[in-house]
């Protein structure tokens, strides 16, 4: 099935506003859609498209770009008959699907932007920071001079002249629209911003869509899967074939610290099960290098496998992050795929989540599902992530946790999950009460309809997409 995705209205402003005058560089986590997309913006809004493979590019193909891009007449002339599609000077799309695999491309395609008979996007998977941080990790004059060779290869620019856009999982609106609702979200939205409680049967019905989101996730071979038949035991499949590919890319690319990369991002369901969240290694880590845990965390951050969130010192200051290493939380990307990840190669029926979240049983999760969930869609939404702790163990009511800091009309916003109702004397109450002068709304996300209540505003947990 063709999923609608929020991203396209982002890649038609590209192609109206530039006008051929710039490069689109496409970037998302493997998987999640990219070149789907491009295949379906080329062929709704052009004559004709073409996808160039280059993770997996032909020694025909890759002849075609070492010995006739001196002839761009010819280059186009011999890339139409490989491809078996014909181009139209203005009215044709080329797309470059993973072209930093093929480092030799990137100053040709500056190349063709400035020749301008065609429109250019170029996907990626936010790999070349892995590169860089492998770089960083190799010792002595073999680093230099592999440094230097990837220079040469590179350039030192990515692209002369490229605009930006970040593919991200389906957010909750994006995955009812692939359920046939397009009208829920609009109505949601209006409740949020008047601050009015939807009603009992709205709500339950949103929060069953939601724990359906919740189990599926926002992989789009995931969400089709599971669309087809709605069948969670088919999602689950495809989810698990996904953290395979995962685990094939890290060994691809994370180079010599792939034991390292994979030890996190194994590790992750268990340190989100606890109840502070902050990424700690694990005993079973031994006495390894704590800085090479964290850099593999970087790495699978940069690929945008996980979204970190970072504690922040002091927000009167601002959401600056701190400088301690361990001052960091984890959450990956996906929910659903942190579902599957959290029962490993168990096969679906083993797997209690599904049971109990399709019950409503959310409470069995909160530690681990629902935050990580709130993580994403504050993504979504735009937000890079922060949170804040303290701790006095001679005054409690100097001792706070709070889950996130947002950033709204130039306010500090805290926001708490919880699967409960708001409490006064929570640690928001401690925030609100040390930082007035820099406080915009405080949230709580939870379980229940819209409230007001002591001047917390009280949301459903999916109404963080508004935040």
């Amino acid at each position: 099935m063709t999923l609608k995705r929020k991203a396209y209205n982002k890649l038609l402003t590209w192609k109206k506003e530039s006008n051929g005058a710039s490069l689109l560089k496409l970037s998302g986590a493997h998987g999640v859609g990219k070149s789907s997309l491009c295949e379906q913006f080329g062929r709704d809004e052009y004559k004709s498209v073409i996808i160039i493979d280059f993770e997996n590019a032909s020694d025909e193909l890759r002849s075609i770009f070492e010995n006739d891009s001196a002839d761009l007449d010819m280059f186009f002339a011999q890339l139409s008959e490989l491809y078996a599609t014909e181009l139209y000077r203005w009215e044709s799309l080329v797309v470059f699907d993973e072209a930093l695999m093929y480092p030799k491309t990137q100053r040709f395609i500056d190349q063709l932007v400035a020749d301008g008979r065609h429109d250019y996007i170029a996907t990626g998977s936010s790999l070349p920071h892995g590169q860089c941080w492998q770089l960083h990790n190799l010792q002595g004059q073999n680093a230099q001079r592999h440094n230097a060779q990837v220079q040469n290869e590179q350039g030192l620019a990515l692209y002369s002249s490229t605009e930006s856009v970040e593919m991200l999982p389906l957010d909750f609106e994006e995955f009812l629209w692939a359920m046939g609702d397009e009208t829920t979200i609009p109505f949601v939205r209006l409740c949020f911003e008047k601050r009015k409680p939807l009603g009992e049967a709205l709500h339950r019905k949103i929060m069953d869509d939601f724990r359906q989101y919740l189990l599926v996730g926002g992989m789009p071979q995931a969400v089709a899967g599971y669309m087809a038949r709605k069948d969670l035991a088919v999602a689950d499949r495809v989810k698990k074939q996904m953290l395979s590919s995962y685990r094939e890319v890290i060994r691809r690319y994370a180079g010599i610290s792939e034991s390292n990369v994979n030890a996190v991002f194994d590790a992750l369901p268990e340190q989100l099960a606890r109840k502070e969240k902050k990424f700690k290694q694990s005993s079973h880590e031994g006495s390894a290098d704590p800085h090479s845990y964290g850099d593999a965390l970087m790495w699978l951050n940069d690929s945008l496998f996980v979204n970190l969130c970072l504690g922040a010192d002091d927000p009167e200051l601002g959401l600056v992050p701190r400088s301690s290493r361990s001052s960091r939380k984890a959450y990956m990307a996906d929910t659903g795929l942190l579902v599957t990840h959290a029962f490993g190669n168990a096969v679906f029926s083993e797997n209690g989540l599904y049971p109990a979240i399709i019950h409503g049983d959310l409470g069995v999760c909160e530690n681990m599902l629902i935050e990580n969930a709130v993580a994403q869609m504050l993504r979504c939404a735009g937000h890079r992530l922060f949170y804040y702790s303290r701790s006095d163990k001679n005054n409690r009511d100097n001792s706070m946790a709070i889950d996130f800091l947002i950033t709204r009309n130039e306010k500090i916003c805290p926001v708490e999950v919880k699967t409960s109702s708001y409490r006064t004397g929570s640690s928001i109450d401690k925030f609100r009460y040390r930082f007035p002068d820099i406080l915009g709304d405080a949230y709580v996300l939870y379980t229940n309809d819209v409230r007001v209540k002591d001047g917390v505003v009280q949301l459903p947990l999916y109404m963080a997409m508004f935040l």
